[in-house]
């Protein structure tokens, strides 16, 4: 059985991932998963367009608020989070086009 984990999109950050919200994944739970690698992860298995809107380099883009449990991931570590079953993950833009 794999780490569950559930990542949502809002903001519009969601149009990036076929407009759908939520996603419940399973992850393999053999490793260790940081939030860093779970990113690397998001860019090749769910994001459908426009990677540069969602990341840059390795990380979120600035205007992207992560929250884990709820948390600002900034009190949690940030990359270096270690992601454990039933988290949940969520990646708001604050991005606006005008």
């Amino acid at each position: 059985m794999g780490l569950k984990v559930l990542l949502e999109f809002s903001g519009g950050a969601e149009l990036l991932f076929d407009r759908v919200k939520q996603h419940t994944v399973e992850l393999a739970d053999n490793e260790t998963w940081t939030l860093g690698k779970l990113l690397i992860w998001i860019r090749e298995n769910l994001l459908k367009e426009r990677p540069e809107l969602f990341m840059q380099g390795n990380t979120v883009r600035p205007g992207i608020l992560v929250l884990i449990n709820d948390a600002d991931w900034e009190l949690m570590g940030e990359l270096d989070y270690e992601v454990e079953a039933n988290d949940r993950i969520v990646f708001i833009s604050t991005l606006h086009g005008g």
